[in-house]
């Protein structure tokens, strides 16, 4: 991965941001590869105005560290705020739903963080960006009206493997390189604990590369379950 699908990434993001009537870019930080390599394009297209926003939730001190670390040496502009007690607050209201491992409600992180990116972007007339690979589009690992929630998402076409390239290129902290992959919904989560298949093996799939009869199924299965999430809400056709 070179880089000039950086350059017609960040190209790509200045356009379709300015052409909307937009004045600038805003996004999730976590500390991960997807939002890092976001962030690089970001303030590459909006060097002045791209806004980075850590948005904790009960989440690792490292991972929030950084998120900072990358901000500051890519001299972003962020700010942090932190959901803990509007979460605590919703969690008051359900009763005794409180089983942190539960993914309706780890999907309540994603979803409040949906809103603050928001808020931010309609006070400021930025775009929200998302940090969603195609790998993780593919077999719907995101979540709905959360981290799925964005106006632009420059990594959609770039599978996972695709992402650890371009890192490379953009020199990325082998840090963040090396850390595995984590939605970050509960402590020690991973992605690819949480999938039951790793990120090579899907890239291997949508590559067309050879891949086990079982990762196949169990990818094809994720692919159909998900479909809702990559479209619009269906109406009737009457």
């Amino acid at each position: 991965m070179t880089s000039d699908i950086s350059k017609k990434l960040s190209d790509w993001l200045k356009h379709e941001v300015t052409s909307g009537g937009g004045k600038g870019v805003v996004f999730g930080l976590s500390g991960g590869i997807d939002s890092t390599v976001t962030a690089y394009l970001c303030k590459n297209a909006f060097p002045e105005n791209s806004l980075g926003l850590i948005i904790p939730c009960y989440s690792n001190k490292n991972d929030m560290d950084d998120a900072k670390s990358v901000a500051k040496e890519i001299g972003l502009k962020y700010e942090t705020i932190n959901i803990d007690s509007t979460y605590n607050s919703l969690l008051d209201e359900f009763g005794d739903m409180r089983d942190d491992r539960d993914l309706p409600l780890a999907n309540i992180k994603p979803r409040l963080r949906m809103t603050v990116l928001y808020y931010y972007a309609n006070r400021l007339n930025y775009f929200v960006i998302g940090t969603g690979n195609k790998s993780e589009l593919t077999v719907g690992y995101f979540t709905k009206y959360g981290d799925g929630g964005c106006d632009l998402l420059p990594l959609g076409n770039l599978t996972k493997r695709n992402v650890y390239s371009l890192a490379r290129s953009l020199k990325v902290s082998e840090k963040i390189i090396d850390k595995p992959p984590s939605a970050g919904l509960w402590k020690g989560q991973t992605d690819e604990a949480e999938l039951g298949i790793t990120y090579q093996e899907i890239d291997n799939y949508i590559e067309g590369k050879t891949v086990s009869d079982s990762v196949k199924v169990k990818i094809e299965e994720l692919i159909k379950k998900s479909e809702h999430k990559r479209n619009i809400p269906i109406i009737p056709d009457f």
